[in-house]
């Protein structure tokens, strides 16, 4: 495997879990096999993409856990972006945009969506990142950039 060693300052990506069972406990929901090819189909294309020395975050909810897995990385677990997080959080636990290098963090909607709003829009709203997407982020001089958007149905 060779990770990209392209700058990666301030590279912000945020994966929603694949497709999920039904069923409570919701932290216990399992990722459907649609859900495990869409996981495995993502962490495809972004493997050799992901900028080296990427800090990799999950939350602890099973079907997160389940869609990091499938890039094969090591991974933390961080309760703080799990099922309740807010935006604050998530921008507390990677220190985005100044933590200088890049992070990977693997939740949930509506909170992503929420995050993605707040950093092209300037404001948070409710915008939906689809089950298994990526949206990556870059912050140059202070702007955020989206750099790509990546649908599991596309790759």
């Amino acid at each position: 495997m060779t990770q990209n060693t392209a700058d990666s300052s301030a590279e912000l990506l945020l994966w929603r879990h694949a497709e999920a069972e039904d069923g409570t406990p919701d932290s216990g929901r399992a990722l459907t096999k649609k859900g495990l090819r869409q996981a495995a189909q993502v962490a495809q294309w972004l493997r050799p993409r992901l900028p080296s020395h990427c800090l990799i975050l999950a939350s602890p909810a099973k079907r997160a856990q389940q869609t990091a897995a499938a890039l094969d990385l090591p991974y933390t677990t961080d309760p703080r972006i799990g099922l309740q997080a807010s935006i604050d959080d998530i921008i507390a636990v990677t220190g985005w945009p100044q933590r200088g290098s890049a992070v990977l963090v693997v939740g949930h909607q509506p909170t992503l969506g929420q995050l993605a709003a707040s950093l092209l829009a300037g404001e948070p709203a409710d915008w939906t990142i689809k089950k298994g997407a990526l949206w990556w982020f870059a912050n140059r001089a202070g702007e955020h950039i989206l750099r790509a958007v990546v649908s599991p149905d596309l790759v």
